[in-house]
């Protein structure tokens, strides 16, 4: 019988024999999520399993109370499980304190919401260089490659426009620079077609799609199954669990990044 770890899950099903060299972005094994509601216990996620490697496109897709947005946050380190292990690019994440998660976070992670998340009184390029205020860089540099993240989204020259004068799917893109300022190894969108009508949603998805046809690693979290088709992979959620995990097209991964 395989030996387990601390949270009772078996080693073997963390690193199956075959399993590649290079470590997957996401392993998750028999993630558990539970919370109080009043006198409830919720059961927020049962168990839930998946992996997704490097350069993966993968959609997370189930109605409201599914528990796709409870993954969201525990693959986002917003949040942690209650069981289970979670590894991201092979180090285990589970249990970090809450200053080495947002480490994690803004070293490794680019998120895109529904709602956009933009500061409303800061231009569109210092919005973008918020994630590179935690880090090292020099100030010349945090704007150049601020200004590099925007011209890659297509808003050259709306570096100094505030929310407030751009459209939703203009700071939509804003957001996309914004994750992708620091390089990170994995996006992770929320309904990131939320607020925006079909044609703006198409546009989006068009440039998520190129940044994923760059190699970077894309989790999407949606209800809709129109934006879920936009991934090579689709993973259903109902009642904590996957009831689903198909594929829609040959994935296309990605070469693992220099160390």
């Amino acid at each position: 019988m395989p030996s387990a770890d601390s949270d009772g899950v078996p080693r073997s099903h963390l690193h199956p024999p075959g399993a590649p060299a290079t470590p997957a972005v996401i392993r998750a094994v028999a993630l558990e999520r539970t919370y109080s509601a009043g006198d409830v216990l919720v059961h927020a996620l049962r168990g839930v399993s998946f992996t997704v490697e490097r350069g993966e496109y993968v959609a997370i897709m189930g109605a409201s109370g599914s528990g796709k947005s409870t993954l969201m946050n525990i693959l986002g380190c917003l949040d942690q499980p209650t069981r289970g292990r979670y590894e991201l690019l092979g180090r285990d994440v589970s249990r970090l304190p809450d200053d080495a998660l947002a480490e994690v976070r803004n070293r490794t992670i680019g998120f895109v919401f529904q709602s956009f998340n933009l500061l409303p009184r800061t231009s569109a390029v210092e919005n973008v260089e918020l994630p590179l205020l935690y880090g090292d860089l020099p100030a010349r540099a945090q704007r150049e490659r601020a200004l590099a993240a925007l011209a890659q989204v297509g808003l050259a020259g709306r570096e100094a426009s505030t929310p407030a004068q751009l459209s939703g799917g203009q700071q939509q893109r804003v957001a996309i620079a914004r994750a992708l300022v620091n390089d990170p190894e994995l996006i992770l969108a929320d309904e990131p077609t939320g607020n925006l009508d079909s044609r703006t949603s198409e546009d989006i998805l068009a440039l998520v799609g190129d940044f994923h046809r760059r190699g970077m690693t894309i989790v999407l979290v949606t209800h809709e199954a129109d934006v879920a088709r936009h991934a090579e992979r689709i993973v259903v959620m109902r009642d904590g669990e996957i009831v689903e995990d198909r594929r829609t097209r040959a994935p296309r991964l990605a070469e693992p990044r220099p160390a």
